[in-house]
């Protein structure tokens, strides 16, 4: 679900953990663009991935 990403917020793949922690860049309907630590700048579908948000002190 879309609804509570939006940009700034820091997320975590939960299949990718070795992606590390990533920033969401924009949210365009499922279009969810996150720049990840160890993966660079990547699209997600956030109807077929569910993205977990993580607090600030993580990292």
């Amino acid at each position: 679900m879309t609804l509570h990403l939006a940009p700034g917020m820091r997320v975590r793949h939960p299949a990718r953990p070795d992606w590390g922690i990533g920033q969401i860049q924009s949210v365009v309907a499922e279009r969810v663009t996150v720049n990840f630590e160890n993966a660079g700048k990547l699209l997600i579908i956030a109807t077929e991935v569910d993205l977990e948000v993580v607090g600030e002190d993580v990292g």
